[in-house]
Parts: structure tokens; C-alpha cells; sequence
């Protein structure tokens, strides 16, 4: 992608309500703009970066034998009232009337739709184990919206269930989330601690959360549950043993805020420049910054390299704006690219300097091999 083709507007001064470096930074790199208290829009950088931790939790997840949907954001009350959970999440719940005069909800969470599903389809000891997920939005009236995304009224999360036969096969599937969360976690290069936890209105008997080291006293990023057959005594959800018994399904639920592990990660790495992004999520693998655009010889090679880059599959980010070299490269470092291309006086020695921005170790690169270095360094970090 080319600057000035993009939708990329950088900032020298973070929001007044800024609370978190997270908030701050995701603002002044132009990754987020708020519409509302609590919520926000994802400009194309920060959507990136989204979409990255997503495709990072799928891959995991599908690793772990879960397979994917997507469920209604709208759901009926008369199915939370049916769970007996409509009371208890209170005033936190977006609640709406349609034409009909149905009451509705955003959902807040899904255990009572997935279960609803699964009711409809599983019959017998054959259709289980099972383990569904999806990445969604989801909606709390937050009585504070803060710390950014961190704390929003709509959000991303994936949130996967679990449906088991016996508590022992259901201790399986906990344990296999659980692992999949801590490489999730690892691959977004975030360090958490994991501390047993109130399950609150999700209930059940025990659960987990995984949380985030940072400057943010808030970043809980995941949350894993054992439910029992809670849920499934009281919506039903019933399978015919080996014996032609009826039992309730045991169940287990599994979230992770994707949006949270985009703000987790800019918690755990930034400095005073601004975000250092790890290569598994960051926008660009690398950042091709000309420092003279009005040298014809910097111009043409930095094309020749966007274009060869590109055609290699590998990300990059060209920035052909008519700005000075410092702007250029203040620039690069709040927005956190793994590495910085600079096209320069070292041209003349058939040389291009490579600054890598987390160890800030300069490297000079030969023109026809920055393909090889970068290609090189997304080998190394996988």
C-alpha cells in the first residue's frame, strides 16, 4: 500500500480522555476513532491488526477441533428468560422492541443461542464431543466505557462452547482450550498470568481468566468456563446415551476480546515513539520511506522494491508522501512497523539501510537482498 493511496492520518497529540497508552497511541496512529463513549471505529490500520489476532485465534481454534459459525447479534429475550440469565445481566443488556412489539437483545454473549442450536441438532452420544465458535460483535451497555477499546459497549470477541457427554470428556475440553489460548497468546507475543476467577453472570462451577501484563490495571483478555449442565438442564439440551437414556449435555464456554488482545499487545510493547508491533500482527511487515521524493533515483528504486516486495506476498507500506525525513520517520515509529526501508545517501554504494524498531539495530542491506532479509525474518519469527 502506497501512503498516499491510504487512509492513514497520524497524530502528534493523544485524545483528552486518553487513559491507557493503548487508547493513546491507537489514536495517534490513526488506528481507531471514537463515535460514541465506548464506541469506536477501526480505521484501516487498526483493522489490520484485527484482523491479524483473528486470523491468529481461527487458526488455533480449528487446531483445537472447534469449528466455526457466526451467530445472530439479535437474539430473543424470551431465550434469556428461558435460561433464567435475563435478570441477571440487568442494565448492562441493550434491549429494543421491533415492529411487532418482540422484545430483543443485542447479545452481551451466546450461550443461550448456541445452545439453542445444538438442542435442535444433536439427538444422540454419536454427535458429541463438539466444540463451536465465532468471531462476533458483541454489545454491553458498559456503566463506564473506558481505557479505549479495553473497556467498550461493542467489541470483538471469539467465544467458543464446548458440548460433552461426561464431566471427564468435558475436562478434556477445557484443557485443550486452555492450550490454545496460552499459544494464542504466545503468538501475539503477550505474557499472562492465569488467576481462578468469579464467573459472574456466565455461571458455572469454575472458571479462568487470562490476563495481560501491562501498564493497564484493567487488558483480562480471555476467560474460560466449565458451565456443567447448567444451561443444558434448563434449555434442554438433551442426548440419548449408549443406553437410550436422556442426559443433559455437559458444557463449557471459552472467550477471548479480540479487541482487548489488539489493545494487550500495545500495552506490553511501546516505548516514548510510539507502538512496536510483533510481526505475527503488525499492519506491515516493513515501511519503505524515500527520504528525498524529489530524488528521481530514490523514487524509482523504492518502486522497484514496493513492487518486488509485493509480488512476494510480503506487506509493506510505501510512504511516497512529500513530508521531511523526520516526519517520515517519527511516523514509522508510532506506528510501530517491524522494520523501516530507508532509501538514501548509502544508494550510491548499492546499499539500503534497515532499522529493526523493537532492538533499533541498523542493518545495511545490499538493494537485491532486502527481499531475502525480510523474507528471513518472518521465517525466524514464526
Amino acid at each position: 500500500m502506497k501512503w498516499t493511496n491510504s487512509f492513514i492520518f497520524t497524530s502528534r497529540e493523544p485524545p483528552a480522555d486518553a487513559e491507557t497508552i493503548s487508547q493513546k497511541l491507537m489514536h495517534q496512529a490513526g488506528m481507531i476513532d471514537k463515535l460514541a463513549s465506548g464506541v469506536y471505529t477501526f480505521l484501516p490500520l487498526g483493522l489490520k491488526v484485527l484482523q491479524k489476532v483473528s486470523d491468529i485465534i481461527r487458526e488455533e481454534m480449528n487446531n483445537a477441533g472447534a469449528i466455526e459459525i457466526l451467530m445472530p447479534a439479535l437474539q430473543p429475550a424470551s431465550l434469556w428468560k428461558e435460561s433464567g440469565r435475563y435478570e441477571k445481566m440487568g442494565k448492562d443488556m441493550i434491549v429494543l422492541k421491533d415492529r411487532h412489539n418482540r422484545e430483543m437483545l443485542l447479545g452481551p454473549t451466546h450461550e443461550e443461542v448456541v445452545s439453542d442450536i445444538v438442542r435442535k441438532y444433536v439427538k444422540s452420544w454419536k454427535n458429541l464431543p463438539l466444540m463451536l465458535y465465532q468471531i462476533q460483535s458483541k454489545f454491553r451497555d458498559e456503566i463506564r466505557p473506558r481505557f479505549g477499546i479495553i473497556r467498550a459497549r461493542e467489541f470483538l470477541m471469539k467465544d467458543c462452547y464446548s458440548f460433552d457427554r461426561t464431566e471427564r470428556e468435558s475436562e478434556i475440553s477445557y484443557l485443550k482450550m486452555r492450550q490454545a489460548y496460552m499459544k494464542i497468546f504466545q503468538r501475539c507475543n503477550i505474557s499472562v498470568t492465569i488467576q481462578s476467577a468469579d464467573s459472574g453472570v456466565i455461571g458455572g462451577k469454575f472458571s479462568e481468566e487470562f490476563v495481560a501484563a501491562g501498564d493497564c490495571a484493567e487488558l483480562e483478555i480471555g476467560h474460560i468456563f466449565k458451565l456443567g449442565t447448567d444451561y443444558s438442564e434448563k434449555l434442554n439440551v438433551l442426548y440419548m446415551d449408549k443406553d437410550g437414556k436422556q442426559k443433559p449435555v455437559v458444557m463449557g464456554c471459552y472467550g477471548i476480546g479480540v479487541s482487548r488482545v489488539v489493545a494487550a499487545i500495545i500495552e506490553g510493547s511501546h516505548d516514548e515513539k510510539g507502538i512496536i508491533w510483533p510481526l505475527s500482527v503488525a499492519p506491515f511487515v516493513a515501511i519503505i520511506v524515500p527520504v528525498n521524493m524529489a530524488d528521481n533515483k530514490q523514487v524509482e528504486i523504492a518502486n522497484n522494491l514496493y513492487d518486488e516486495l509485493r509480488t512476494e506476498k510480503i506487506d509493506v507500506l510505501f510512504d511516497d508522501r512529500e513530508e521531511s525525513a523526520g516526519v517520515k520517520f517519527a511516523d514509522a515509529d508510532l506506528l510501530g512497523i517491524p522494520y523501516r526501508i530507508t532509501l538514501g545517501r548509502k544508494l550510491t554504494q548499492g546499499k539500503i539501510e534497515i532499522l529493526e524498531r523493537k532492538t533499533q539495530k541498523k542493518y545495511d542491506v545490499e538493494i537485491g537482498k532486502v527481499k531475502e532479509f525480510l523474507t528471513k525474518a518472518l521465517k525466524d519469527s514464526k
